[in-house]
């Protein structure tokens, strides 16, 4: 029989019924009425014995919550929860979005027909088979990272009161396999030539800037002319990934090369560096197809070999990625390593560079503009 129950650390009554699988549950009234809460733990028990759907259910609730507080229970499908949940990720990096897009797309497609049901449709085994979809293409971490967004979904489905209990909630992500454990390295200086040798003059600046500031692909290719203080030898950037101001002191050789590069002829403070790889990301929001021409330089140089960007055969895109060891990323760890061996000081090396470490956080405070210049002198020329 159906009771009520007051949480010490809750002023609303807890409705306590039984359900159809012969199990306690416990759901918020959302009222301080004893007599209407018992009311609504009743109905809520008969709905359940009922062999009731979800959907049906959820209208008893609406109804009598209605009856009680005066307020609807909001309702959506889930397709519509999922248009108003990206309409509201719009203040993210672009990139960002077009992740949460892909994301929910591919959630979107795996649950079919019943998309156009109510979220609280949605069940636990939906989104374990979708995890379990996931993993027959993608690496571990991959579907980890799709995972994630569907749980950030149901968490703020959950908080504005359209379901009761976060289906996701327990849905575990996948450990990673042994196999894909491979760990991106430095590239050594003449693997470094060998790639400089057989990229155009727009990769072969995007490479140096690379090596030089040990900023990301996505980055370095959004530079503009307004980045560059030739006056004071300094890059200014705002990170894509966290946001994070950088205050980049130039290399030698890097210097030389942006002296080297054509001044714009139009509006020079918002001529991008890469003109070419600018236009792409700035289209696609992502930087996936610059990460597969630099691989494809990589095979040209002898140094990966060289594989399908388009889904055949469960290979490309659409299969299960490696995680290679060499890529554009790896110049961010060449970076690092080279300043290292020249004994430059940790706290200045993840100043320069950009990393996130809230063990050194409060290093970074006393890291002054002229340890940024050494640092970057210490970089070899090639």
């Amino acid at each position: 029989m159906a009771s009520v129950w007051k949480h010490p650390k809750s002023r609303f009554w807890f409705a306590r019924y039984l359900s159809i699988d012969g199990r306690w549950r416990n759901a918020s009234t959302k009222t301080t009425d004893r007599k209407a809460a018992l009311k609504l733990a009743d109905e809520y028990e008969t709905a359940a014995k009922a062999r009731r759907t979800a959907t049906q259910a959820r209208r008893v609730l609406s109804r009598l919550h209605a009856e009680i507080t005066g307020e609807v229970l909001p309702s959506s499908s889930v397709h519509a929860f999922v248009a108003n949940w990206l309409r509201e990720k719009k203040g993210t990096a672009k990139a960002t979005q077009v992740f949460y897009q892909n994301s929910t797309s591919q959630f979107l497609a795996h649950l079919d027909k019943l998309a156009d049901d109510e979220l609280s449709m949605v069940t636990k085994e939906h989104i374990v088979t979708f995890r379990n979809a996931l993993l027959e293409r993608l690496s571990s971490k991959a579907a980890n990272h799709h995972l994630k967004v569907v749980k950030m979904l149901f968490r703020a489905a959950k908080r504005d009161g359209f379901i009761v209990d976060n289906p996701s909630e327990f849905v575990e992500t996948v450990k990673e396999k042994a196999h894909e454990r491979k760990r991106r390295r430095p590239f050594t200086l003449d693997q470094i030539r060998a790639v400089l040798a057989v990229a155009d003059d727009e990769w072969r600046s995007m490479i140096l800037f690379g090596l030089y500031t040990g900023q990301r692909i996505g980055d370095i290719a959004r530079l503009t002319w307004a980045n560059v203080d030739l006056d004071k030898g300094q890059i200014r950037l705002i990170t894509q990934k966290t946001g994070a101001p950088l205050l980049i002191a130039m290399a030698a050789p890097l210097r030389e090369h942006i002296e080297s590069l054509p001044a714009p002829d139009v509006r020079p403070d918002l001529a991008p560096l890469h003109p070419r790889c600018f236009a792409m990301v700035e289209k696609q929001g992502k930087s996936g197809t610059l990460s597969n021409q630099f691989a494809d330089l990589l095979a040209l140089a002898g140094l990966r070999v060289k594989k399908a960007h388009r889904a055949t055969s469960g290979e490309g895109r659409a299969g299960r990625h490696e995680n290679e060891t060499l890529s554009f990323h790896s110049l961010r760890h060449t970076a690092v390593t080279l300043l290292k061996e020249a004994g430059i000081p940790a706290a200045v090396v993840q100043k320069l560079i950009g990393h996130e470490s809230a063990q050194i956080s409060e290093l970074y405070t006393t890291v002054g503009e002229e340890a940024l210049v050494k640092a970057a002198a210490a970089f070899p020329v090639l």
